[in-house]
């Protein structure tokens, strides 16, 4: 069988400043090809700056055709960055929660948020309020994992690991804010091994 997989969001999921294939969902799917797990290659519905409501209609807007075995989101950093209430947040990541399911094919077990990376201990972040940052992430994160179990979808932390390394330039790309392909390698090696798991129960 050869897996189908779209991944949903923003730069995290483009990959802003690092090559295409180099993004976490292409690595992703490169590591399942290696463990013998036939994988197309991702279908990527993400742009820098998004938030919800613009990745949801972009969404529409792009009239995806079909199902999918494999489905990631991750989006919200940028709702944060302009200061939106969790409130907000929540209505609006509920329903792209949803619409994630329907294009798994009704399987919320097949569908996978990717937690919202802290900004705030980047370089980028320099004279900024650092804790205000992590403590808003840690609040959008929250509501995330709450509606993904709830919905019984997956949750993949990344952000804890992404806070130790995310001031380190080898796990930065230049614009000093973005990822490098080294960081997006272990969200890749999470997902990978939740997918791997799911899908051999």
């Amino acid at each position: 069988m050869k897996y189908s997989y779209l991944a949903l969001g923003d730069s995290y999921t483009i990959g802003e400043q690092v090559l295409f294939e180099e993004n976490f969902p292409h690595q992703t799917a490169a590591l399942l090809q290696q463990q013998a797990i036939e994988i197309e290659a991702p279908q990527i519905i993400a742009q820098t700056g998004w938030t919800t409501d613009e990745l949801d209609t972009a969404i529409t807007a792009a009239a995806v055709v079909g199902q999918f075995d494999i489905v990631s989101l991750l989006i919200g950093v940028n709702n944060q960055y302009r200061g939106r209430s969790v409130s907000n947040f929540r209505i609006e990541f509920k329903q792209l929660l949803q619409r994630a399911v329907q294009f798994a094919s009704n399987k919320p077990n097949h569908v996978f948020v990717v937690s919202i990376p802290d900004w705030g201990v980047t370089p980028f972040a320099d004279g900024r309020n650092r804790e205000q940052i992590a403590a808003e992430i840690d609040a959008y994160n929250k509501t995330c994992e709450v509606e993904a179990k709830q919905c019984g979808a997956h949750f993949i932390n990344i952000t804890a690991s992404q806070r130790a390394d995310g001031n380190k330039d080898e796990f930065l790309a230049i614009d000093k804010l973005h990822p490098s392909a080294k960081e997006y390698t272990k969200w890749a090696k999470q997902l990978s091994a939740a997918i791997k798991n799911e899908i051999h129960k």
